[in-house]
């Protein structure tokens, strides 16, 4: 016979079990266009040569359950991620061009850019772009919640995803904005802890998240915050491995994590894995080119 499962039951999605790495700055005024594969073991492959526009600044999400997105940056681009990993060439972007943003899934096969900065003239913005299952990213849909950049964002709770942390008018910003199912961003929850900017951020354990890294406005940090399922962000857990800002993070291997890459007064690619429970493990030698203000995203 087969199990009664209670109508009001939840079983924890799971996630894709590939991650990648792409573009970002990768030398004195030299941005890139490379991607580096991540297995469902976490493990980082050589640079693959870079597909689209070199840039960084940019933001990455899953869509369509099983593909992903790279989006904006400092060049106005779009570049599909198939199921297999395989960067797509550039198509125009949508919406307002801008850099600094962040991007997160939602309802389990969507995705959403939001926030980010223009300079000139000098903007915050907090303006959203949603994408379809198919990879369509819509025109502008207002803000809500307070404009800002150096921001970062994830998927929690298997539907639903959290942009927090950033950058404001001369300061660091404390806080968060939640991503229902169907993509509509609520206005700001109060922070917990300390602020920062360009930390990173990726799902575990099938439905939580985890914020970690960055700058806290007079240093580096490696502090992580866990995010719940029911998108509650944690106090701050000590950080583990080198303090850095810039980095990415993906989910991989269907319920774990990793951050990536990043800005210590230099640019690395060592990486640190982040278990089904939340634990973020130290150091892994770097592979491919190190860099900073990347983005990534899972697939597969």
């Amino acid at each position: 016979m087969f199990p009664i499962i209670p109508a009001n039951s939840v079983t924890a999605a799971s996630g894709n079990d590939e991650g990648i790495f792409g573009f970002g700055g990768d030398g004195d005024g030299s941005v890139t266009a490379v991607t580096n594969l991540v297995s469902n073991a976490g493990v980082v492959a050589t640079d693959v040569v870079g597909v689209g526009t070199a840039r960084s600044g940019l933001a990455a999400c899953e869509y369509g359950g099983d593909k992903g997105i790279f989006g904006y940056g400092w060049e106005y681009y779009i570049n599909l991620v198939s199921n297999t990993g395989v960067v797509a060439s550039d198509t125009a972007g949508v919406g307002t061009a801008r850099g600094a943003l962040a991007a997160c899934s939602y309802g389990e096969d969507k995705g959403l850019f939001g926030f980010g900065f223009v300079n000139p003239p000098g903007t915050h913005y907090s303006i959203t772009n949603l994408v379809s299952n198919a990879g369509v990213v819509a025109s502008d849909t207002a803000g809500i919640g307070t404009g800002r950049y150096n921001l970062t964002a994830c998927e929690y709770g298997g539907d639903k995803g959290i942009f927090g942390f950033g950058h404001r008018m001369g300061s660091n910003w404390l806080g968060t904005n939640l991503v229902s199912n169907v993509g509509v961003v609520a206005t700001d929850t109060a922070g917990v802890d300390g602020t920062r900017e360009q930390p990173a951020a990726c799902s575990y354990g099938g439905d939580k998240g985890i914020f970690g890294f960055g700058h806290d406005g007079s240093a580096r940090t490696a502090t992580t915050q866990l995010v719940s399922n029911a998108g509650v962000v944690a106090a701050d857990t000590a950080g583990v491995g080198t303090a850095r800002n810039g980095a990415a993070g993906t989910q991989y291997g269907q319920d774990k994590g990793i951050f990536g890459y990043g800005w210590t007064g230099s640019r690395v690619s060592m990486t640190n894995l982040v278990s089904n429970a939340g634990v973020v493990a130290t150091d892994t030698t770097g592979v491919g080119a190190a860099r900073n203000i990347l983005a990534a995203c899972s697939f597969n």
